[in-house]
């Protein structure tokens, strides 16, 4: 009988993934990791782990993702507990660095060299700079409901049993044919209180929890010539008839770079006025300030090492955001998303310059922001600029569970967790508007933390079996727009890769597809992988902690 199972087990592979004949055929992996992400590497790793042959194919120049461009300062709201696996030793990796047991805020490169001993210590193969062909019918071979190969627009093809996408904008999911949206629900879709527009002068704002912090405090004329409708509105404002709480549209939260800065003489490189630069972009800063508002611009979060060098974010009504310039990002041809992050990089190095130096802005503030400066020793191949910038959002899945706010807020659990969430609810701006009293406002500024670490559906990282049965999308995962603020931070993006990782493996095990696996045996696999996955035993594990004990005298 045993002998049956095994033969019939051996018949099934040889159907799913039949042997290579063609000494010329491109080499057959197991897994095939399509990546820019911190997630991407992770994948990897784990697959490698588990005794899997495995590529990373990377359409960027490095590895890391966001947490190796710029994004130095960790959000784990207190909650760093909530992951554990591969994602909790890259950080304790990063904190070995500073020769320190933890660090939440650390330099970029840092980040990327953990990586890279990460991705060396296991000998996993890797691939840079291959962007996936998106031209229909080229980029991705499909044989049935099953991805049989991909192919760059170097022309290389990699073929896969299973191939998870690490991407931040869903490149692949995309030209496999899977199902995904683009935007926000309306309130109505899935019942969210926080769902769709959200503007910044409702009052009481109960979409977001933090007052004013990141809304208009002041009145702020929109319009070219102040006073003047028919003068046209300023740059990145918009004029939306009717525009109320709750309705759907397609238009995504602005994106950033998360630029490194420093004091450090040695190390600072002055911000110049960029070419092409016009006041005109940032009229709606000075007015701000014009109006009142004498806070500064920006979350200004320092960093490990010698405390010189900063992660400089976007705060407050008008920062290094770049709403509505960003909207076309993720469907757009490789040539259009440069073309975006060109201008959002003018824009915000215009912004640096502005605050620095123009007399409109608050002495406090220009004397603050003029000492920093790009850091030297960081990015030292891009002139010390990011290499990427910062997708807080883009496609996402849409898959036979779609995680939502009733999840985040415990009103609804998923029985088939694969790694926790418990950031805030958070969007930042969607875009700048005109109100019907003739006034800059924001909209789409939402943030509620939930009331404890959630579990993340397996079924919302799998697509529709009717649609693909050998691919993940871990960071493009199937979320509501309000449930992805929240999930979309790098370490729950890491922790959902390595259990893609590790289901894809056990799918090829069992011969199955990825959505037949059983979750139990799944979970068992990820508790032994050190991950993070049931919330009753992180609840459990965090409701009494011990008090510490006194450190001993020398």
């Amino acid at each position: 009988m045993k002998h049956k199972i095994l033969c019939l087990t051996a018949l099934a592979l040889s159907l799913l993934y039949p042997a290579n004949c063609d000494e010329n055929a491109a080499p057959l992996y197991d897994v095939v990791v399509y990546g820019d992400s911190s997630g991407a590497v992770v994948a990897a790793i784990s697959a490698k782990r588990q005794g899997n042959s495995v590529i990373l194919v990377n359409p960027t120049g490095f590895l890391g993702g966001m947490s190796a461009s710029g994004l130095g300062a960790t959000d784990f709201l207190g909650r760093q507990g909530s992951f554990g696996g591969i994602a909790s030793e890259f950080y304790v990796n990063v904190a070995k660095a500073y020769g320190v047991s933890f660090v939440r805020s650390f330099e970029p490169h840092v980040g990327r060299q953990a990586f890279e001993k990460m991705i060396a210590d296991d000998k996993v193969q890797v691939e840079l700079n291959e962007k996936l062909d998106r031209t229909p019918g080229k980029g991705v071979k499909m044989n049935g409901k099953r991805i049989e190969s991909i192919t760059t627009l170097s022309g290389k093809t990699y073929r896969g049993k299973m191939f998870i996408d690490a991407t931040y904008v869903g490149d692949l999911m995309a030209a496999a044919g899977v199902t995904y949206t683009v935007g926000r629900e309306p309130e109505s879709q899935y019942k969210e209180d926080l769902a769709g527009v959200r503007r910044g002068d409702t009052k009481p704002r109960i979409h977001y929890t933090q007052g004013d912090k990141d809304h208009y405090v002041k009145d702020v004329d929109p319009y070219i010539k102040p006073g003047d409708p028919k003068s046209g509105l300023l740059p990145s404002m918009n004029r939306v008839e009717g525009l109320s709480n709750g309705q759907g549209d397609k238009k995504i939260q602005a994106y950033n770079y998360r630029v490194c800065l420093t004091t450090d003489p040695a190390l600072r490189i002055p911000i110049e006025k960029p070419a092409g630069y016009k006041e005109l972009d940032h009229e709606l800063l000075l007015r701000n300030f014009d109006a009142g508002d004498m806070r500064l611009p920006a979350l200004v979060e320092p960093l490990a090492g010698t405390g010189s060098k900063v992660d400089w974010n976007n705060m407050h009504a008008i920062g290094s955001d770049h709403p509505g310039a960003n909207w076309e990002y993720p469907e757009a041809s490789y040539e259009k998303r440069r073309e975006i992050e060109k201008d959002h990089e003018n824009y915000i190095r215009g912004f640096l310059w502005t605050l620095s130096n123009n007399p409109r802005v608050p002495e406090k503030i220009r004397a603050k922001a003029s000492t920093y400066g790009l850091a030297k020793d960081e990015f030292t191949d891009n002139g010390s600029w990011p290499w990427m910038i910062y997708i807080r959002e883009a496609r996402r899945m849409v898959a036979d569970y779609v995680m939502n706010q009733h999840d985040c807020e415990g009103s609804r659990s998923a029985p088939d967790p694969v790694a926790l969430g418990s950031f805030g609810m958070d969007s930042h701006v969607v875009q700048h508007f005109v109100t019907e009293n003739g006034l800059a406002q924001n909209d789409g500024v939402i943030w509620r933390v939930p009331p404890r670490p959630y579990g993340i559906s397996y079924r919302s990282i799998v697509p529709r079996k009717s649609e693909c049965e050998n691919l993940f999308a871990p960071i493009t995962l199937s979320t509501s727009h309000v449930a992805h603020g929240s999930i979309r931070m790098e370490p729950v993006f890491m922790a959902l890769s390595q259990s893609a990782a590790i289901a894809a493996g056990m799918a090829i095990e069992g011969g199955v597809a990825v959505q037949d696996l059983a979750y139990p045996a799944l979970r068992d696999k990820l508790e032994a992988a050190k991950q993070i996955v049931n919330p009753e035993k992180y609840k459990r594990a965090t409701a009494a902690p011990k008090k510490p004990a006194a450190p001993k005298k020398p």
